[in-house]
Parts: structure tokens; sequence; C-alpha cells
């Protein structure tokens, strides 16, 4: 996918990002959750999480919104950016540091991920692409990789609130 292509579909999805984070954040994780996705090609009943993170550069705090799908007690999320040829900031950002918290509707967490690799990859990809089927497309539409992370919840924190982020979301 070309770069023009990659930012009109990031422009489409923009307010509907960011007001989907808004939603969660302000109703402490009893909106957000559970969305339907089906406009931009999920499906009605889909999982999302919110990921906090520090940005590597800035050193900014950012929490996203991402779908997720849960497989052995395993928060598995996809870095796809809507299958456009390079990777997400956010995925960026979590790999250049060790720590990040998640919160899957009510309940946060601090939490370790991995990135998936070889056999394991292919084992969370398919699961992850019959929960979620866009993601195919996503893939198809680029050369690269789009990468699978795992994240453990480790120990409870605290929800997140929006004043937590100190950095603007990033796609």
């Amino acid at each position: 996918m070309s770069d023009e292509s990659s930012a009109a579909i990031s422009a489409t999805r923009r307010d509907w990002v960011t007001d989907h984070r808004e939603a969660y954040l302000t109703s402490g994780g009893v909106e957000g959750h559970i969305m339907d996705i089906t406009a931009v090609g999920g499906r009605y009943f889909a999982t999302h999480c919110l990921v906090k993170y520090r940005g590597r550069n800035s050193g900014k705090t950012f929490i996203t919104p991402l779908t997720y799908a849960d497989i052995g007690g395993e928060v598995i999320v996809c870095a796809s950016k809507g299958g456009a040829d390079h990777h997400p900031e956010w995925y960026l950002n979590i790999i250049a540091s060790p720590e990040l918290e998640i919160q899957i509707a009510t309940q946060a967490f601090r939490a370790t991920w991995r990135e998936a690799e070889g056999a394991e990859r292919d084992k969370l990809w398919t699961f992850f692409i019959d929960c979620h089927p866009f993601y195919a497309d996503y893939q198809a539409s680029t050369s690269r990789v789009l990468p699978v992370l795992a994240f453990q919840a480790v120990e409870p924190t605290a929800v997140f609130k929006a004043s937590d982020a100190t950095g603007i979301r990033q796609s």
C-alpha cells in the first residue's frame, strides 16, 4: 500500500479512533471494550483494549485503542496500520521499551509483551484473523509481515484516565 493510500485510510479513521478512545477512557472502560466495527470491515461484537506506553523519542505517555483477541490468557494484537507499508508508531514505541500497561474493559494491568515469530506467529495470526477477518485484507495489501504481539498481564493497576496521556494519539 502506498504512503498516500495509508494516509487516506488514517485520516478517514482518525476521528472514529479518537472518539472511541475518549469513550473508553471517560467511561472507565464501561464503554469501548465491545464495539460494532462493521463500518470499517469488522464484526458487530469486536473486542478492544487500551495500551498505555511511553514514546521512544518524546518520553510522553500515549494511550492507543487496539482490536485484540485473547488466546491462552494472553492479549493478542496486530501492528497492521490498515495494511500500510510501514509500521504504526505505537508498535515502534512498544518495541523500544519493555514496559507497558493494558486495559481490558474496566480492568487495567502492568504487562509484559513479546513479538510472536515462526510457528507461534502463524498460530496466533490464524487465530487473530479468525476473530478479525479484515486483518487478512490488511496483510494482502502490503509486502511487510504484520507484527503480532502477545501481552501478558503481570499485576493490576489503576484504570486509565485521559489525563494519563501526555502525548497526542499516533497512528
